[in-house]
Parts: structure tokens; C-alpha cells; sequence
């Protein structure tokens, strides 16, 4: 699935060879795009999933030969904006960057008035990326088993996330899950808040990206566990991964591109090919990478689709389980 490898080599002739068909039998679609492309996100202006939109914006705007505007549509855990990408024109003017908060999203069934699978045109993943386990530096816990066996403790151990139906909140429970340890979860309104409720003792460890943690950790205010991640992250690579204390314990959340359902197939084709050759540049790569603290990660429009239906039926379960409530 990732960019780079022998399949992904064969893929770009594959869909030349097929765009090419389709431009003889549809002479009108030809000169797609003709004018800007609007490129939706679910999350506030300034956030992680916005500055990665800003960057694809610019960078898939120049191989397109056209401009790209971005525009925020936050509420729901993202769903705003799939709802508002599921109800587009399929014309190839409107598009979405998807994360893996709408199969979160979607499997608490939050505002689900259409098909969070079957609703979209699945173009490609972009991105992949998870989360660090953190402490303050002045409590005991030196590593992930330490602290989990605190948390075997009457009452149990808290933990903060960036709010009640997050990817953050289910790694948690899913770690709790796995471990038999007693997690509490205590969600916030975004990392920010949860660093400082950890910073001010409200909390014994928070679930948060690398990213948004890197200051405090390089800093020395802040202690990384492990990473959730099932390998280490380039920012932090001697932060082990939590799989090693809990075996098959991995979580990561994603991005891609999607567009409504029905979009034609060759402007299917022309943007996956856009994301390969932007994922194969090395630069570009590399700052892609850099924003999430993860790795650049394409995929065929089939193996997305597959990605957020198995997502959906894995966190639909453990909500089951848990009896999660999306707040």
C-alpha cells in the first residue's frame, strides 16, 4: 500500500493506459480542471488536518495545473463536511480531505445522514499516523507497563484526550481494553487543553499526537511512554511502541482524498495520479511526513474504501463493548 513499492510502480501506467480510454469516449470531461477545486476538512482553521490540507492544496493544485481553495467546515468529529462532501456535485469541483475521525465518527453514528462507506468516491490515503502515551517528567511511571500496572489501582488511572469520540478516546479504551487496565477517560476540548490538564495534575497521562506533544517532550515537561503506532515515530525513535507491552495493540489514525459518489472516472484517475506523483516527490514527501510526525502512505481508491469500512466495523465494536457514548 505504500507509495514506492513494486505495485505502486505498475499503478501509474495502469491508470494512464485507463485515463486515456476514458478521454476518447468522454471528449468533455478533457479539459478537467477548468477552474479552482474546492477542498473540504472537518476541522477548525489552523489545526493539524488544516495546515495538511493547506500543503496537498498547493502541492496537487501545481500538478493539476489548477488552484485549489480550502475550505474548513468544522462540527461532529468531522462529519459536517462529509455530509456536506456526500451531497457535492460529482463533477470534480468539490472534494474532500477524510480522516480516520469519520470512521470514528461514523461508527458512534454521529449525524449519519448518508453512507459514510458507499457515500464518497475513494481516491487515495495520503498519510497515516498515531499518537504518544505522555506523562508529566516528575511521575513515576518510566515506561507503559509501570503505569498500566498503576492503573490496576482501586479507582484506577485518568486519562485526557482531545475530546469524547475522538481516535484519541478510543485508543484509550482500547488500551484499557487490552491490558485489563482501569483507564478513566477525561476528555477536553482539543490537545492543547488536555496538555494543560495533564501540565496542572487534573490528569495522570494523555493520549495526544506527536506533533502537538513535541514541545513539551523536547523540553523536558513531558515524558513519552510509548507511541501507539506499531513502530517507532521518526520525531521520537527511541519511544517504543505500546504493541511491545501489549501485543497487538496498535492504533493509527489517517488522511486521504475523496470526492462525492459518482465522480467520473477520470478525474478518479487523473487525482490518484496527482497523490502518487506528489507522495514521489521527495520534498514534498518529507514536509508531508514532518506535519503529522508519520509517514506518507498512498493506496489504491479500493484499499481506502476497505480501510474506513474496517475502521467502522472495528471502533463500532469496541464502543459496543465498552457501552462508549459520543457525548
Amino acid at each position: 500500500m505504500t507509495s514506492g513499492t513494486k505495485a505502486d510502480t505498475r499503478l501509474p501506467r495502469r491508470l494512464l493506459l485507463g485515463a486515456m480510454g476514458v478521454l476518447a469516449a468522454s471528449p468533455a470531461l478533457a479539459a478537467w480542471p477548468e477552474r479552482p477545486i474546492t477542498l473540504l476538512h472537518g476541522f477548525a482553521p489552523g489545526g493539524s488536518a488544516d495546515a495538511l490540507a493547506r500543503v496537498l492544496a498547493v502541492s496537487l493544485g501545481n500538478i493539476l495545473g489548477q488552484t485549489i481553495i480550502v475550505e474548513p467546515r468544522p462540527g461532529a468529529g468531522g462529519m459536517v463536511a462529509s455530509a456536506a462532501l456526500s451531497r457535492a456535485v460529482p463533477d470534480g469541483y468539490t472534494l474532500g480531505l477524510i480522516t480516520g475521525g469519520h470512521a470514528v465518527a461514523a461508527a458512534f453514528g454521529r449525524n449519519l445522514t448518508f453512507d459514510p462507506v458507499e457515500g464518497f468516491t475513494w481516491i487515495s490515503r495520503v498519510v497515516e499516523f498515531g499518537f504518544v502515551i505522555v506523562v508529566r517528567a516528575d511521575h513515576p511511571a518510566r515506561d507503559l507497563r509501570a503505569l498500566l500496572q498503576m492503573a490496576n489501582r482501586p479507582g484506577g488511572l485518568t486519562f485526557g484526550s482531545a475530546g469524547v469520540g475522538s481516535t484519541h478516546h478510543l485508543a484509550g479504551e482500547l488500551l484499557g481494553a487490552m491490558s485489563g487496565a482501569q483507564l478513566v477517560h477525561v476528555p477536553y476540548r482539543g490537545e492543547s487543553d488536555a496538555i494543560t490538564g495533564l501540565m496542572s495534575g487534573d490528569l495522570t497521562c494523555a493520549i495526544i499526537t506527536t506533533v502537538t506533544a513535541g514541545p513539551q517532550l523536547q523540553s523536558g515537561r513531558l515524558r513519552a511512554l510509548a507511541v501507539t503506532a506499531p513502530e517507532p515515530v521518526a520525531a521520537f525513535p527511541n519511544v517504543p511502541s505500546a504493541g511491545e507491552t501489549v501485543p497487538n495493540y496498535a492504533v493509527t489514525t489517517w488522511a486521504g482524498l475523496a470526492g462525492p459518489a459518482n465522480l467520473s472516472e477520470l478525474v478518479q484517475q487523473r487525482l490518484h495520479q496527482a497523490v502518487l506523483t506528489l507522495a514521489e516527490q521527495p520534498e514534498h514527501r518529507s514536509r508531508l511526513a514532518a506535519l503529522v510526525d508519520g509517514r506518507v502512505r498512498t493506496s489504491t481508491a479500493e484499499e481506502l474504501r476497505s480501510l474506513v469500512a474496517s475502521e467502522i466495523s472495528r471502533w463500532r465494536e469496541l464502543i459496543g463493548s465498552r457501552q462508549l457514548q459520543a457525548g
